[in-house]
């Protein structure tokens, strides 16, 4: 006998179809959860991130003191672990640097080379004369930034306002000087000169770079680009750099105009981000991140991190890059760095590479002293580096920064030059 479907009560229709709705939710939820491709990167560079915040918490003391142990011991993934620790430094390039401070003897002095497609710290060296205590000056944001921080200004006029390498400026006064009377004044006389933006930055005139300020820029745009360049951010490295420090002033005037040309104390910037600024501009307008631990090992040898590149994304357009690379390349062709990098740029064997840099010149009082700038890159096919050098000299120079810089360029590809000559036959 069949027997007939019995009718389901209201009450039970309506629960059977919410007990529906939640399975399909609870599916729905479930495939939702799943993390999409951008996400899972996204999280890898987080947990990446933490692991160099650890590292950099655990290196602090020893790296502040140029000390960089083999061996360490600090909490991984919540448990203790001894670590053996594999540093990216080259050990030609880290005695060139070295020996290159130890010859010429700056009261204080830093080099920094990186190389700039991945952040991988090349050679780290520091040189203070007559102190029991030595710090690691490449850390340290305390020297001010000076001239160099008109690649910030240079970056924000072409990136954002549209001004041209070849776009002309009008300034009154000297080349090197910043009088109020001068940058504030609207006049053309028969003293007024005008000077391309690209030889404005090749020779760094102070007045010309306060008028860029005042008539292609608002100070939100200087603000916005100098935190591009990582000012007033903590750098994510795993080697505990200071924090570069930027005060851009809210109206235009002349306190603007100093911020602009670099002509001011108050901003400063360590070697290490100066090393990042130059990385950027060959970099195609990406910033990379610097460390100085390539991987690290368990007691049974098995290798339990390993680097991997971290950029902040592009702070500028590619063309953009190409255009600040224009300035920083007449920097040493017809600039402050020209009679530096002669003897480099005239050799056949360096046709191939392509260089640029940026000066910049202050007195400083932490430490007290001159400060002396250079930030540059280099580049051919297959390499990318940058480099940051730094002098503070209280009475008497003994080397300008500019060459310390060159010189590094110089080791760093003679090998390969070397080795690519050899090939061909030469």
């Amino acid at each position: 006998m069949i027997h007939p479907k019995k009718k389901l009560s209201r009450r039970k229709k309506v629960q059977r179809i919410f007990m529906i709705a939640a399975v399909i939710t609870g599916v729905t939820l479930l495939f939702n959860s799943r993390p999409t491709v951008e996400e899972k990167v996204q999280i890898k560079i987080k947990n990446h991130l933490e692991y160099r915040v650890q590292l950099a918490e655990t290196l602090a003391e020893s790296v502040r003191h140029e000390s960089y142990p083999e061996k360490i011991n600090m909490k991984w993934d919540g448990f203790p672990m001894d670590l053996s620790v594999q540093y990216t430094f080259d050990s030609e390039l880290q005695a060139a640097a070295d020996k290159l401070l130890k010859q010429y003897k700056p009261d204080y002095g830093s080099i920094v080379l990186m190389d700039a497609a991945t952040g991988k710290i090349l050679a780290l060296a520091n040189f203070q004369r007559d102190a029991d205590d030595k710090p690691n000056l490449a850390l340290k944001a305390s020297y001010p930034a000076a001239s160099i921080f008109k690649v910030v200004t240079a970056t924000a006029a072409i990136d954002k306002a549209g001004v041209h390498p070849s776009d002309t400026i009008r300034f009154n006064g000297g080349n090197y000087t910043l009088y109020k009377k001068n940058v504030l004044s609207d006049k053309i006389t028969k003293w007024t000169r005008s000077i391309s933006l690209k030889e404005a930055f090749a020779k760094s005139i102070n007045t010309a770079f306060g008028r860029l300020s005042l008539e292609r820029l608002n100070p939100d745009q200087i603000n916005d680009y100098a935190k591009r360049y990582m000012f007033n951010q903590k750098i994510p490295s795993d080697i505990p750099v200071d924090m570069g420090v930027a005060y851009v002033p809210q109206e235009k005037g002349f306190e603007l105009t100093e911020v602009a040309s670099g002509y001011n104390k108050m901003n400063r910037m360590s070697p290490i981000q100066g090393a990042m600024i130059a990385g950027t501009i060959v970099n195609d307008g990406r910033m990379v991140v610097p460390y100085i631990v390539d991987n690290l090992k368990d007691p049974q040898g098995q290798t339990v991190y390993q680097a991997e590149l971290v950029d902040s994304g592009p702070i500028m357009t590619t063309n953009s890059a190409e255009q600040v690379r224009e300035l920083m390349e007449q920097t040493i062709i017809s600039g402050t760095s020209r009679k530096t990098f002669r003897d480099l740029m005239r050799n056949r064997k360096f046709k191939d590479i392509e260089m640029g840099g940026k000066t910049g010149h202050y007195t400083g009082d932490n430490p007290k002293g001159k400060v002396d700038w250079f930030i540059g890159y280099a580049f051919d096919d297959n390499r990318k580096i940058s480099v940051a050098a730094l002098t503070v000299n209280k009475k008497f120079w003994t080397v300008k920064s500019s060459y310390l810089g060159q010189t590094m360029i110089r080791k760093y590809f003679e090998p390969m030059i070397k080795e690519k000559l050899a090939n061909n036959g030469h």
